[in-house]
């Protein structure tokens, strides 16, 4: 089942961003010659018309879309209409007119998030559907499982072969580290190597700490979706992840250590913890397409310690202004 690359046009959505630009670099290792990488400044893909050029001028043999509109809690609880839609309607028609103009095989990337809020840990694929996720992020959830809904009403009525892949959260080099954006752990790192410069002793925190989570180094996650772009045709969901949970308290204990940060933590209570457990079971993506995550947490978040610090500078002009 394996992918001869050199003889393949890929589209990838999101493949100048954090996970799309390890997947561009995991396609090219395999000799992929002809990857397209949508910029929105030129295709818009919220819009049919944008989608429809997309696909006239480049003619791909496969699309992997990791395109999203996505944050942090806070940024869920500020655009819960506009993560819904924007995510919702650039899957839909990405998937629709890539039936219509004959693409070999859709690569959907779907999120943790659309997971019940309440969910037996770990989180296994069939339980997908047996409650409402977590209420923080569930219009940006429910958008992209509506990909799953697509892909398999696609399989059965037309033959088209898309598959759905459900990443665990992410985290390494190239993350977003906006405090207004970004996700836990690159929050954490910032606050955590401005407050040991700024020589403050105390950083607060949204939640009490207590939920758990599951967290997958972004190069495993481009791993992950090579092997099933090159080895998986089915209809079913598939968990990439770790299978490891930690508590955020506990993450947080981790990234202080790793940073040398020797203050003390605040938990603001105030503020939503999400969702109370998150851990994939990865059993399907192993059995299916023999994909094992390489990395552990506290290599993960040593790395992606490093290369902060390396690249503040470059990266205030963007984020930290």
């Amino acid at each position: 089942m394996a992918i001869d690359w050199q003889k393949k046009r890929v589209v990838v959505t999101g493949g100048a961003g954090f996970l799309g630009s390890f997947v561009v670099e995991k396609l090219q290792e395999r000799g992929c010659r002809e990857i397209i990488v949508p910029r929105s400044r030129e295709y818009d893909l919220r819009n049919r018309d944008a989608i429809v050029k997309l696909y006239e001028v480049t003619r791909p043999h496969i699309v992997i879309h990791l395109a999203a509109v996505v944050g942090g809690i806070g940024a869920n609880r500020r655009n819960p209409g506009r993560f819904f839609y924007d995510n919702a309607i650039m899957g839909i028609q990405l998937m629709e007119y890539a039936r219509q103009f004959g693409v070999e095989k859709f690569v959907a990337i779907g999120t943790v998030c659309s997971y019940p809020k309440v969910t037996p840990v770990p989180f296994k694929e069939d339980d997908l559907w047996n409650g409402y996720p977590e209420e923080t992020n569930a219009p940006y959830g429910l958008a992209k499982k509506m990909m799953l809904v697509q892909a398999q009403a696609y399989r059965a009525q037309y033959g088209f072969n898309a598959i759905y892949l459900i990443p665990v959260n992410l985290y390494g080099p190239r993350d977003n580290f906006d405090l207004e954006t970004s996700h836990v752990i690159p929050a954490i790192i910032r606050k955590c190597v401005e407050a040991k410069e700024s020589g403050r002793d105390e950083i607060v925190l949204w939640g009490d700490g207590s939920p758990t989570r599951e967290f997958l180094y972004v190069e495993d996650a481009a791993e992950g979706i090579i092997l099933a772009t090159e080895r998986y045709n089915g209809e079913l969901p598939i968990n990439l992840g770790t299978g490891e949970e930690i508590s955020i308290r506990d993450l947080a204990a981790l990234i202080a250590r790793e940073t040398g940060f020797n203050g003390r933590f605040v938990w603001d209570t105030t503020k939503p913890n999400g969702q109370p457990r998150r851990c994939l079971d990865t059993t399907r993506a192993k059995e299916l397409f023999g994909f094992q995550a390489k990395y552990r947490l506290r290599e993960g978040i040593a790395k992606t310690v490093v290369w902060f610090e390396e690249n503040r500078e470059s990266l205030r002009q963007v984020t930290f202004a």
